[in-house]
């Protein structure tokens, strides 16, 4: 199934331009609908005279509806600039965690910024996009926040994460759109001998003849990680190395009281990342 609608976060971030920029370009590629939605950062909860509510003076809650307005300008601005056809700016007063939860189920992709530990908005929730990857049911695109030549023309070439479990083989069905015009897509099979029974007699060939039936022109890459290399590591390494353009991998976590938390694997690859990384739950 084609992308249709995209959503993408715009906030007032350094890195939010490129990651506009990327959607965009994106949306003009698979003829879709982008959606640039922005949060006040005001709690829904803060209504109701709590708590939360004793946090904001009007002054405040004026200025940061203020920053979304601009933000969303700056959207439109791009989107003038890039030539997309069908466009749409959502403001939410509300926070991002939960206007994007709700916003996303409507959408075939949803697009957030890899989180930057030095330029945080203020008032976006921590752990946000780790939490919508694993609740919001869509297949979550992430850009990297460090320049990368990738941004420029997405989905060239991209790396899918293969493991033989549910999720990679969701994340890999979700990238269908990409991968089809893609010019090369590397599938990377790692440690196989680990899951002998998730990979069948001759691991990703399968896999790899379902995608071909899709037209897609995928290679086989085998790869056994030494003994305590971390795999999220390696997958980047061999995204430099091919020279590709993004990874599609699974994304594996669990929720522990209100924090989300991804797995290992997920998590280095979403930390270290500086090409775009397509996930999905």
């Amino acid at each position: 199934m084609p992308y249709t609608t995209l959503l993408v976060h715009v906030d007032n971030s350094r890195h939010c331009a490129q990651r506009i920029r990327l959607a965009v370009r994106l949306a003009i590629a698979e003829g879709a609908h982008l959606i640039g939605s922005a949060m006040s950062g005001l709690s829904r909860y803060a209504y109701g005279g709590g708590v939360n509510a004793l946090q904001f003076a009007p002054a405040q809650m004026q200025a940061l509806r203020s920053q979304a307005s601009e933000a969303l300008h700056e959207f439109e601005r791009i989107a003038r600039e890039e030539g997309l056809g069908t466009y749409e700016t959502r403001f939410v007063d509300d926070d991002a965690q939960g206007a994007l939860l709700l916003q996303a189920r409507y959408c075939d992709l949803l697009i957030l910024g890899q989180t930057d530990a030095q330029d945080t908005p203020s008032r976006v929730i921590a752990g946000t996009p780790e939490y919508l990857m694993l609740h919001c049911g869509r297949p979550v695109l992430m850009v990297p926040h460090a320049p990368s030549a990738a941004l420029s023309d997405i989905a060239q070439h991209p790396l899918l994460a293969w493991n033989g479990s549910a999720e990679a083989l969701r994340a890999i069905t979700d990238a269908l759109p990409l991968l089809q015009r893609a010019r090369q897509v590397t599938l990377a099979v790692v440690n196989s001998h680990t899951q002998p029974a998730a990979h069948g007699e001759q691991p990703g060939a399968d896999l790899a003849l379902y995608l071909a039936r899709h037209g897609v022109n995928v290679e086989v890459l085998q790869h056994d990680t030494p003994h305590g290399q971390d795999v999220g590591a390696a997958l980047l390494a061999m995204a430099a190395q091919r020279q590709c353009d993004l990874i599609v991998m699974g994304c594996y976590g669990h929720m522990r009281l209100r924090e989300a938390l991804l797995g290992g694997v997920t998590r280095t690859v979403l930390q270290d990342m500086t090409l775009p990384v397509l996930v999905s739950h």
